[in-house]
């Protein structure tokens, strides 16, 4: 049987995630720590009721397990994507298995699948691949002028810095394509910028660059799903930043 938790006004925005697995433990503690995060979890036994469940509502997110009975993650997704009058039709997936050996990293990316989290599931790991992959809090603010005066002193100080920001995201956005086949150097990268938000107080774009090295740590991969998330942030921050 399916079960849902949820609660109020939720740091996530009330997104819907279906958690498929055949562990009754594995299943309880992932709808508590994600509920606790603010997600709204409908659980699966199966890859069978994951797929009926996925065909019939509409979820943000799908975490499914490698090894189900009925079906296993690899099958419930194909069969999902193939399915193009499913709610959740081309909903954001990742696997989970208690074994992840590079061959099968690599076959669940291959599939479609926008992460892989090893189990026993670092939660700190999967929240992070489901911000870097779903987006941050929507009620994050693009720049914080509080933080970055804190941060910088003086408006003087900080309009410099957002300036030089300005000009790193500038050459970024250009340099990104050639980036993506390196996850290594993108995770040096957003070190980097991260800081240079925190000068400046770009809050989202911080935030996200902060999700996507987690979620490039775990996946070791940049995976479409994420790489736009972290575009439309850039050209969000981007955008907020005056012009020289």
């Amino acid at each position: 049987m399916s079960q849902t938790s949820s609660i109020p006004h939720p740091p996530a925005g009330g997104r819907q995630l279906l958690v498929a697995d055949d562990d009754p433990s594995t299943r309880q503690f992932l709808a508590g720590a994600l509920g606790g995060h603010g997600y709204t979890v409908t659980l699966a036994c199966d890859g069978a009721e994951a797929l009926a469940l996925a065909r019939a509502g509409r979820f943000d997110a799908l975490l499914l397990d490698c090894r189900m009975p009925l079906a296993g993650a690899i099958e419930v997704l194909a069969a999902l994507r193939a399915d193009s009058l499913a709610a959740s039709h081309g909903a954001i997936a990742l696997a989970t298995s208690a074994e992840v050996p590079s061959s099968l990293r690599t076959e669940l990316l291959k599939s479609g699948f926008a992460g892989v989290i090893e189990k026993p599931c670092r939660i700190g790991s999967l929240v992070d691949a489901l911000a870097a992959t779903l987006g941050i809090d929507s009620r994050m603010q693009v720049l914080d002028d509080n933080a970055g005066l804190t941060a910088a002193g003086d408006p003087v100080t900080m309009r410099a810095l957002r300036g030089l920001l300005r000009a790193e995201l500038v050459e970024l956005t250009e340099s990104l394509d050639g980036l993506t086949d390196d996850p290594a150097g993108m995770v040096e990268r957003l070190h980097r910028l991260r800081s240079a938000c925190g000068f400046c107080g770009a809050a989202r774009l911080g935030a996200q660059a902060k999700v996507l090295q987690g979620h490039l740590r775990e996946t070791r991969a940049l995976v479409p799903e994420a790489l736009a998330r972290f575009r439309e942030e850039l050209a969000a921050t981007l955008a907020a930043l005056p012009a020289a």
